[in-house]
């Protein structure tokens, strides 16, 4: 073997070396890399399991105040949440509201905050802060502001199903009636899904009825169950005098859930709207119409271009004269919406708010002129009042 041939056997070897030691070096590399991975995977795993724990152990100190019942007492929630439920100040008024997140949204009640130009926060501790509005809800009465989060400490609220509420059950009202913060009062869900007038002459749908006393300054803070989570925001009284007399309502958390979102992302919420008035039929009613039994509602008035009007609604063409008024009739007869009977405008309005959002079809069975038909209608948005 020359000289030359024996330089090139060395190359060669060098070559095959260098390429091994390239190879092993890359699987080293990537078997570093992995195994940092899997190292981090393993302490998220860790830091989960940990956090799991903590949860726990704080359901275990729950555990040990649970009455026979199951439920949490009173005093217990109240400790709870007390430092999660603040005074709002404005430049118009008092009012209540609750931490949402730690983010620093804090919902109350839309009424709250209407045209204020300064708002201020005071927490359980003492300590006070600004706040600015984030976003707002005519038609639900709720609103959002924020307050900087490194500005105070915040613990947030746990959001519960108000949809599983029942009446007699027992909740709690929180907030700051008259100014008094770190007030706690307690009574029954006395009714489900009424409506309310407000004072700007619309309604709010789908509101909680209550018993426990609330009064002025109470409006946004949290309804509670024996869960102690939040299932309301207390928002308005029935009273001739303006201070509690027994009927107190709050909006449920489940409308809380739908609107959040949009409210802290756009600054609003739209509502779905079908461009009607109508009437829930009585017997004398029914009978002037041409039906065997009261079912349903008396369409009456049609919004002009609405969605109602633009689908071939019809409302009420003639009068007749019941028990010696008259009254409106006519007009097509709405029995199911989406396959779900409806007895009254409330049936409908609640069944719109929960189930669909402005865009949507629905499917409304009719009885026209005593003959039964079917309509679909695309959902418009609620114009503001």
């Amino acid at each position: 073997m020359n000289e030359e041939q024996t330089k090139s056997k060395w190359n060669h070897l060098f070559t095959i070396v260098l390429i091994i030691l390239i190879v092993n070096t890359g699987v080293f590399i990537a078997g570093f890399w992995s195994s940092q991975n899997q190292i981090k995977t393993m302490e998220n795993t860790i830091s989960e399991q940990n956090n799991k724990i903590q949860d726990l152990e704080n359901q275990l100190e729950v555990f040990d105040v649970i009455d026979e019942t199951g439920l949490i007492p009173w005093p217990t929630i109240y400790a709870q949440l007390k430092n999660s439920v603040v005074l709002i100040e404005t430049d118009l008024g008092l009012g209540s509201g609750f931490v949402y997140d730690n983010n620093g949204h804090i919902v109350t009640n839309y009424h709250v905050i209407e045209g204020a130009e300064s708002i201020e926060v005071t927490f359980l501790d003492g300590n006070i802060t600004s706040a600015e509005i984030i976003g707002l809800d005519i038609y639900s009465d709720l609103a959002v502001i924020k307050v900087d989060p490194k500005t105070t400490s915040l613990k947030p609220i746990v959001l519960g199903d108000s949809s599983e509420l029942l009446v007699g059950e027992s909740v709690a009202a929180m907030g700051s009636p008259y100014g008094l913060s770190d007030t706690l009062t307690v009574g029954i869900v006395s009714s489900l899904e009424r409506s309310l007038e407000a004072t700007g002459n619309y309604l709010i749908i789908d509101i909680i009825q209550i018993d426990a006393a609330v009064n002025p300054g109470n409006s946004g803070g949290p309804l509670v169950n024996l869960h102690g989570q939040v299932v309301g925001v207390n928002t308005a009284i029935q009273s001739e005098t303006g201070a509690f007399t027994g009927i107190g309502f709050a909006i449920p958390s489940d409308t809380v859930k739908r609107e959040i979102n949009d409210l802290i992302e756009t600054g609003n919420y739209k509502h779905p709207w079908l461009g009607i008035s109508g009437l829930g039929l009585n017997l004398e009613l029914a009978d002037a119409i041409g039906l065997d039994k009261p079912q349903g509602i008396l369409v009456i008035d049609i919004t002009t271009n609405g969605p109602a009007d633009l689908a071939g609604i019809r409302g009420s063409t003639e009068t007749a004269f019941i028990d010696g008024q008259e009254v409106q009739i006519g007009g097509d007869v709405i029995t199911v919406i989406n396959d779900v009977p409806v007895i009254t405008m409330n049936d409908l309005a609640v069944y719109m708010e929960r189930n669909t959002s402005p865009g949507d079809s629905i499917d409304l069975s009719i009885i026209r002129e005593e003959q039964e038909t079917s309509i679909t209608v695309k959902l418009g948005e609620r114009p503001q009042p």
